[in-house]
């Protein structure tokens, strides 16, 4: 018998129990956490017999109606769009630096909804200088000073839009203006 959080099993507002009208439905169950990780490679932590690991693990699930959800138990990369160039790209997520629910989910790593992440730069950098090559584009482009700081250490702050523990997937859009501002003090006071 699976574990449910439905509201037949609950007491009424006065204290008093619930008759039950029908059985547990399969639909009702619940389900362990998906509490997706940033996959992390290092060559020499890596056995000789595990150097061939998917960084990318994502389970299928059967959900209500025969449709299916997408469970990413470890990422490595994303797709990060970057607004201010109107370009997106691929590209791995280095660490989670920020959580507003909870420093645990920062201290594991774990990939949530709305949570800030350290991206690497390099494809960003190439698509900078490919602008700046278009003299066409070129007065029209102003790329934001603490962005530059940034692409310049190696590492871009973004924000995760997608939910990895319901899609598969962990995307997202870099920060910048007002929102990065915000979440660099956010940072410094940690």
């Amino acid at each position: 018998m699976g574990l449910t959080n439905d509201k037949m099993f609950k007491r009424k507002a006065t204290g008093g129990l619930r008759m039950p009208w029908h059985k547990k439905r399969n639909y009702l169950m619940g389900r362990p956490a998906a509490n997706t990780r940033v996959h992390i490679m290092k060559a020499s932590a890596v056995p000789a017999a595990k150097k061939d690991v998917d960084p990318k693990k994502v389970t299928m699930i059967r959900c209500r109606g025969g449709n299916y959800k997408y469970r990413a138990l470890r990422l490595l990369y994303g797709n990060f769009a970057w607004a201010g160039l109107n370009f997106s790209t691929k590209t791995s997520i280095l660490s989670v630096c920020y959580n507003s629910t909870s420093n645990e989910l920062v201290r594991t790593n774990t990939l949530v909804k709305s949570c800030i992440v350290y991206v690497d730069a390099t494809p960003f950098k190439a698509a900078v200088e490919k602008e700046v090559t278009e003299k066409s584009k070129a007065h029209h482009t102003q790329v934001d000073a603490a962005v530059s700081e940034q692409l310049k250490e190696g590492k871009v702050l973004a924000k995760i839009t997608t939910r990895p523990g319901q899609c598969g997937k962990a995307d997202g859009y870099l920060l910048e203006g007002p929102e990065l501002a915000f979440y660099q003090r956010k940072l410094a006071v940690k």
